[in-house]
């Protein structure tokens, strides 16, 4: 039987209203480490105004040494209608790399005295919350010469003007799934009606947050009364923290500023469940008037982010862990460097992206390598950079000459990809490699193997491979996979095998960025730009346009930050 002892654990934080402050551990009566069975602690009187400092506090038994813990700040959903167990949203929490820890064997003081929320050991470091039971939509307006503007007013006395833009969710009745939970459809809403529904939404939960890619305002924060103004040439971000996404529409509500009076109201759009196709998109929806006429149009971006089933754990984090060290490091391009660059004398002389090239680059002294990763049709993770693959075809009356049929990785499965001979591009049917016999020069390994058998001291910048829109309305490939399953079983296969190894995401699609960065909370994750370039054909996400856009937008989705293709 383990030894125990009584703590009292007391912090101050500051918390928003309905916010709770949290504790979990090492022990099993601090929760194990898993972000469900964290222990809330409770609020010490007197209670202090919204936005000020209150001391949280309870006592646990925990064992007499090697107790380690973090504090959090969380929402405490309560069981109800749809709702089947207590669930713990995590807002923001402690990630310094070292958890706080309690001297062994010692009693707990008298009248212990309050920690600060995270304020620890000479540092300070707190960090946003990830996705564990609920779910993220994001909704953008953003202006682009493939689209519409986000919001077309018909009215030309209205085109001048400033239009602010706010976003309310609401909860659909469960009864009837396309309704909202007021008295009477949609289309026998007053205004009394529609007041009711931006009354009745709790004003916590879910988390409704909007931030638009300028300097000052790249960071989410709460809106304001009418809303967030929305120029032509802004890139405007909501993001609704919810749970079961498909069971809330969302209200937008439509304003326009004339001088110095109070916005005038001009109509509303609603976005259903059912105009999030496959959780990623563009939709394009009517703006009505009170009296239920069309007065615009609004485009929107949208995107659903779903949880992981990986458990949560809270017992360490890299997501924005760099060592100040870690300057100038050595990392392998696809390993061993690129093997098909136009120059001969830049390229390797081991295959890219095999596992020969990596290794050749561990064994070099390279600190990490480079690689690309992309899913097979039968799901699984290989590393491959190209989104096709050529293979050779003999003609029927000229048996000496081949053409290249190239296919999309995705059509083929890891079977198919590793038995077939096939070639690069530019090897116009004719290999430059001629150790392709021995396993680890082989195309097409998987990211398992990678991280089974390059050495552990080597660390990896994964590299998502995921297509993207060019600026005259092309796609690199066209979309493969629910993006969802596509990164979870990325992610999955990395938190499973990669053991002690350093590991960092990266991605030139900034919605990759952010879906790797709330999906875990263990390593970090790099935005790809190549800026301003003219060696590339541009991207038609302004994200990707310039170095300052790319900044911003690191700021915006809290990721480690950007790397610059030049």
């Amino acid at each position: 039987m383990i030894e125990s002892r009584e703590w009292v654990f007391r912090v101050s934080c500051c918390v928003d209203p309905e916010e709770t402050v949290c504790v979990v551990g090492n022990s099993e009566s601090l929760g194990a480490w898993q972000s469900q069975h964290m222990v809330p602690l409770t609020r010490e009187p007197p209670v202090v105004e919204e936005g000020g400092e209150s001391v949280w506090s309870t006592c646990l038994q925990v064992p007499l040494t090697g107790v380690e813990y973090r504090y959090c700040v969380c929402i405490v959903l309560e069981p109800r209608p749809g709702l089947h167990e207590r669930t713990l949203v995590i807002r923001r929490w402690e990630t310094n790399l070292l958890p706080r820890r309690l001297r062994d064997g010692v009693t707990c003081p008298a009248d212990p005295q309050a920690e600060k929320f995270g304020s620890f050991g000479g540092y300070e470091r707190v960090d946003q919350g990830w996705l564990v039971k609920d779910s993220v939509v994001q909704l953008r307006l953003c202006s682009s010469a493939l689209y519409n503007d986000p919001v077309m007013l018909f009215k030309k006395r209205y085109q001048d003007k400033k239009v602010r833009v706010k976003v309310t969710p609401v909860e659909l009745d469960a009864s009837t799934p396309q309704e909202p939970s007021v008295n009477g459809g949609i289309e026998e809403s007053t205004d009394f009606d529609l007041s009711n529904l931006r009354l009745n939404t709790k004003p916590v939960w879910p988390i409704m947050e909007v931030a638009v890619m300028k300097e000052e305002a790249c960071k989410f924060k709460t809106q304001e009364q009418f809303g967030v103004v929305c120029n032509n040439g802004d890139y405007v971000v909501f993001q609704c923290r919810m749970l079961m996404p498909e069971s809330n529409m969302f209200l937008c509500d439509f304003y326009v500023e004339e001088g110095d009076e109070i916005p005038k109201y001009l109509g509303c759009s609603y976005i259903l469940p059912s105009n999030l196709k496959e959780n990623y998109g563009v939709a394009t929806l009517p703006i009505t008037s009170p009296k239920h006429a069309p007065v615009g149009q609004l485009t929107v971006h949208y995107m659903v982010v779903c949880p992981m089933d990986h458990g949560g754990d809270m017992s360490v984090s890299y997501a924005r862990h760099w060592k100040d060290s870690w300057k100038g490091l050595e990392v392998g391009h696809r390993g061993a460097g690129n093997s098909y660059h136009s120059e001969p004398k830049s390229c390797a002389n081991i295959r890219e992206n095999t596992v020969a090239s990596l290794k050749y680059a561990a064994e070099k002294g390279a600190d990490m390598v480079e690689f690309d990763v992309q899913l097979s049709k039968d799901l699984v993770p290989v590393i491959y950079h190209d989104f096709h693959a050529c293979i050779a075809l003999k003609r029927k009356k000229e048996q000496n000459q081949t053409d290249l049929l190239e296919i999309p990785i995705k059509d083929l499965t890891l079977q198919q990809l590793q038995a077939l001979k096939v070639y690069h591009k530019k090897e116009k049917g004719l290999s430059k490699f001629q150790d392709e016999d021995f396993e680890d020069h082989q195309p097409f390994p998987t990211l398992q193997k990678a991280l089974e058998v390059v050495p552990h001291t080597c660390g990896f910048n994964v590299e998502v491979k995921w297509t993207m829109q060019m600026r005259d309305g092309t796609y690199e490939l066209q979309h493969p996979f629910e993006l969802n399953h596509f990164l979870d079983l990325i992610i999955k296969m990395i938190l499973e095998h990669s053991d002690k190894r350093k590991i960092v995401f990266s991605c030139f699609h900034p919605d990759i960025c952010t879906m790797l960065r709330l999906k875990q909370n263990r390593y970090p994750v790099m935005f790809l730009t190549q800026g301003v370039s003219e060696v590339w054909p541009p991207y038609e996400d302004q994200r990707t346009n310039s170095v300052q856009q790319a900044i911003l937008y690191a700021v915006n989705a809290d990721i480690l930050g950007i790397n610059v293709h030049t």
